[in-house]
């Protein structure tokens, strides 16, 4: 039932494996949206900046009277996107998380939930160039404070770009 409703409202359905994260461009705002399976019973849905209440709306919509459970979280989450040269990334990560981040352990299309420092974070792999960590918005700071110290001696460093 959701995976119809999803492909409904978003034109995406629910990833067929664990650890599955799947990605699609939303037209409206020209940036992807993605679904990822956390657990059994469980999908976190990232929507573009700005659409989270009328994708719940249309999703609860679709799924009527279904037995399905729906929990914005936007409020406590921060998305911190980590880009550029590959090799420097995978070395600050394998420097910071618990889980094997090497890629044929940890290809694009996979998210797991693991410990970056000392932090709980949803780790991700969009594609080939980027990583996100969906982390506690109480955790951000540390975490983006973290990123800049265990980066440092690889030359990463924060890119200031539009805020979206």
């Amino acid at each position: 039932v959701l995976d119809e409703a999803l492909r409904e409202v978003l034109g995406v359905g629910l990833p067929a494996r664990p650890q599955q994260m799947l990605t699609a461009e939303d037209g409206e705002a020209s940036m992807a949206l993605s679904v990822q399976w956390l657990s059994p019973d469980e999908w976190l849905l990232i929507v573009p900046e700005g659409r989270a209440f009328e994708v719940e709306t249309a999703l609860r919509r679709a799924l009527g009277a279904a037995s399905v459970a729906i929990s914005c979280v936007t409020g406590g989450q921060t998305l911190i996107e980590l880009a550029g040269d590959g090799e420097a990334l995978g070395e600050l990560l394998m420097k910071s998380v618990v889980y094997d981040v090497h890629p044929r352990a940890f290809p694009p299309g996979k998210g797991v939930t693991t410990v970056f420092a000392k932090a709980t974070v949803i780790l991700r792999r969009p594609d080939e160039t980027r990583w996100e960590l969906v982390v506690r918005r109480s955790f951000a700071d540390y975490v983006y404070r973290w990123l800049l110290d265990a980066g440092e001696e690889f030359a990463i460093g924060v890119e200031r770009g539009e805020l979206r």
